[in-house]
């Protein structure tokens, strides 16, 4: 994690900014780093791999209640796992309701982490119109 994205997630958590603002910076300086990669890198690179995902989405769809829509930039994960307490309570407390435990992302290792929240694409639709999505962008 560069001293950079460590400092923008320090503010986010001291409630300097709020997450949007750090989303955009994050963007910003994931941009920036790009640039100043030499091309031939980044065209072997792009050939190589698919883009890793940079957000996770949680949707959460109740007939006649709010919408909540939550996009996560993935850089507030891993070595930040503690910024999942920057969520609103109404998104916990939906998943809750889901059976989805965002405390237990917190007891992986950072490896494993990754790789699950990578993988993660989970859509639930009870039938009623009540809907869950949790997947990455």
């Amino acid at each position: 994690m560069s001293a950079e994205t460590r400092k923008v997630l320090e503010m986010l958590a001291g409630g300097k900014i709020t997450a949007e603002e750090a989303d955009k910076i994050l963007e910003k300086l994931t941009a920036q780093s790009a640039d100043e990669s030499p091309s031939a890198e980044k065209s072997k690179d792009n050939a190589a791999s698919v883009p890793k995902p940079r957000y996770l989405r949680i949707q959460v769809e109740k007939p006649g209640q709010e919408h909540v829509n939550l996009r996560m930039p993935l850089a507030f994960l891993g070595k930040g796992k503690r910024l999942l307490a920057v969520l609103p309570t109404k998104v916990s407390e939906r998943l809750s309701e889901q059976g989805f435990d965002l405390a237990a992302f917190a007891a992986l290792d950072d490896e494993a982490l990754a790789e699950a929240i990578e993988n993660t694409n989970v859509e639930i639709d009870k039938g009623n119109g009540k809907k869950v999505r949790i997947f990455c962008e």
